[in-house]
């Protein structure tokens, strides 16, 4: 796969994805055929502003999203506990970048030993130039921050976790 045509991929992508906003949909799905085993599926999807941080799905290729994906971080050494585990962890509803203030330079938006209230902002998770604010399912104090500003995180990635 070229350069160029990963360029026409992302730029596909991001044309559905204005689609889907400007139309009002919940969701998109397409196949672009580039030839006999060659094509990219992309299915692009939202929830009603009304819900709590609407996710936008998007499904391609593992070719497409191997050229598009930062290399890896070394792991580091297993945990005793599993974040993604604990009863209070709070989990990534999408992939994304974590911002962990409003804007460079601020306070960040919560801290370890904080009270935070239902709804309350925990962080910000960046997807496709979109911000989308994570809010607090309940309340309760914050034992753990789990990621750092700028990281790069997955869908189900654990981000903080509240007791």
């Amino acid at each position: 796969m070229t350069d160029t045509r990963h360029e026409a991929d992302v730029a596909f992508i991001k044309a559905l994805a204005e689609l889907l906003r400007e139309n009002d949909l919940t969701e998109l799905q397409v196949k672009r055929e580039y030839g006999e085993d060659d094509s990219l599926n992309v299915r692009v999807s939202r929830v009603s502003p009304a819900l709590a941080a609407a996710p936008m799905q998007v499904a391609v290729p593992a070719t497409v999203a191997a050229a598009a994906a930062p290399a890896a971080p070394t792991a580091a050494p297993a945990a005793i506990e599993d974040p993604a585990a604990h009863p209070g962890a709070v989990t990534s509803p999408m992939v994304g970048t974590i911002y962990l203030q409003a804007e460079p330079g601020a306070a960040p938006f919560v801290s370890v030993g904080a009270s935070v209230s239902e709804g309350d902002t925990l962080l910000i998770v960046e997807a496709m130039k979109t911000m989308n604010h994570i809010h607090a399912p309940r309340a309760g104090t914050v034992k753990r921050i789990l990621v750092g500003d700028g990281d790069a995180v997955e869908f189900g990635t654990p981000l903080v976790i509240i007791e």
